[in-house]
């Protein structure tokens, strides 16, 4: 039986909304005008600023996770993590957010045994801090974690890597999968690299491609 794993980033790709875009929007717009900017124009790496972001939500911890709850989950990725596992497969997320809320979402969602690789966070001050492990044998300085490092590790264990992103920092990850659904800026990207893709909008889309590729390779 073939071993395979089904990696997904998760904000933007499980959700439709990032949630530190979900912070910003309601509590921070004014104030964080020009730090996106220099953001966007790599002036700031990744994790400081979704890190000045989620330390500056200003709400208690029962506020911040009606907030969580707020995100968006794709109301497909459930069933589709189920056909995944059904397919002997597993289910890999690797997100630049944090474990945090990613947590909380797939609680709430009864999603479980997902193998999670993400920042470490934790409540107080009345906002989410990471905790950064700088020994960690996927740190990356710019994002806390690199896709990249986790996937060449997933590429030792595994036959075949199907991987789901929507942003620049899952393009080196997603170039070495054998098979990438992508969505918004990472499509673009991976045609520059002239990498294929299969664009998608949601989950409900993916599984029959998924299906075809397994019964494929299982030939």
């Amino acid at each position: 039986m073939l071993n395979f794993a089904f990696i997904s980033d998760f904000d933007g790709t499980l959700t439709e909304k990032d949630f530190y875009k979900i912070i910003m929007d309601e509590y921070l717009k004014d104030e964080c005008t020009q730090m996106y900017k220099d953001w966007r124009s790599k002036k700031i790496k990744d994790v400081d600023y979704l890190g000045y972001v989620f330390k500056n939500i200003r709400r208690n911890e029962k506020e911040i996770d009606e907030d969580i709850m707020r995100i968006s989950f794709d109301p497909y990725a459930g069933e589709f993590i189920k056909k995944i596992k059904a397919a002997d497969g597993d289910f890999v997320v690797i997100s630049a957010g944090t474990s945090y809320y990613i947590n909380k979402i797939f609680d709430k969602n009864e999603i479980k045994d997902v193998d999670i690789y993400s920042n470490e966070a934790i409540y107080k001050d009345k906002g989410i801090h990471f905790v950064l492990d700088e020994k960690s044998e996927f740190y990356s300085e710019i994002y806390g974690i690199d896709k990249l490092k986790v996937v060449k590790k997933l590429k030792q264990k595994y036959d075949k890597i199907f991987y789901a992103g929507d942003t620049e920092p899952d393009l080196k990850a997603a170039l070495l999968a054998d098979v990438v659904f992508a969505k918004d800026v990472l499509v673009d990207l991976l045609k520059k690299e002239n990498k294929e893709c299969i664009e998608f909008k949601n989950f409900s889309e993916i599984w029959p491609t998924v299906e075809k590729y397994i019964k494929g390779w299982n030939k």
